[in-house]
């Protein structure tokens, strides 16, 4: 077939072109048909399942995480009472608004058991936080480096919780004796803060 046949090919008797003709005008036909399909359909389609598969990959992926947890739940579980249970250990330590000034004899007598000599024990205004308050002490005694060492190992062993903060330790000169045995005289400021809890009420 040649091209002075093909410029006689007639759109209006398409039915008596040759085979080759016939076969490449359907060739055209459908790949007409084909882009057609695609653009207006399978175009939209493919996009939706690509939409589809990310959700799915998100799915898939917060199911696992949400399958970790479950299967850790016991443990979880068991952690979180382990944590109340610590939390109402310290809690116990801190004391309430009557034991307070047992804690303040128990401080001073720790000291005074460790061989200090008090100058000054202050009790100041007490500081509010979110469940709490603190009380602080401004104190001065005088003593050698280990009995302050005992003290603040004293104040750590008692059975609620105390802090000391602000420590400073000035030399005064003056030598004592003790057992015979003469000893450098130290002096010791600090701020010995203990904590009190505040119940529901005191806290509103």
């Amino acid at each position: 077939m040649d091209l002075n046949q093909l410029n006689e090919l007639d759109l209006s008797t398409i039915g008596d072109w040759p085979l080759p003709a016939k076969a490449v005008v359907i060739a055209l036909g459908c790949l007409l048909v084909g882009a057609a399909a695609y653009y207006f359909d399978i175009k939209n389609q493919r996009l939706l399942l690509e939409t589809a598969e990310r959700q799915e990959q998100q799915l898939r992926s917060d199911f696992e995480a949400k399958q970790r947890k479950a299967a850790n739940l016991a443990g979880y579980r068991q952690q979180l009472a382990e944590m109340e249970e610590s939390f109402g250990a310290m809690l116990r330590q801190l004391p309430n608004k009557t034991e307070v000034a047992s804690l303040l004899i128990d401080v001073s007598q720790t000291g005074l058991a460790n061989g200090l000599e008090f100058e000054r024990f202050e009790p100041e205004a007490e500081n509010k936080r979110d469940f709490y308050a603190e009380l602080p002490i401004r104190i001065r005694v005088n003593g050698s480096y280990h009995d302050f060492g005992r003290f603040i190992s004293g104040l750590a062993a008692l059975p609620r919780i105390v802090t000391i903060h602000d420590i400073e330790i000035e030399q005064p000169g003056g030598v004592e004796r003790r057992r015979g045995e003469p000893r450098q005289k130290l002096s010791l400021d600090a701020t010995v803060k203990t904590y009190r809890y505040l119940d529901e009420g005191a806290v509103q």
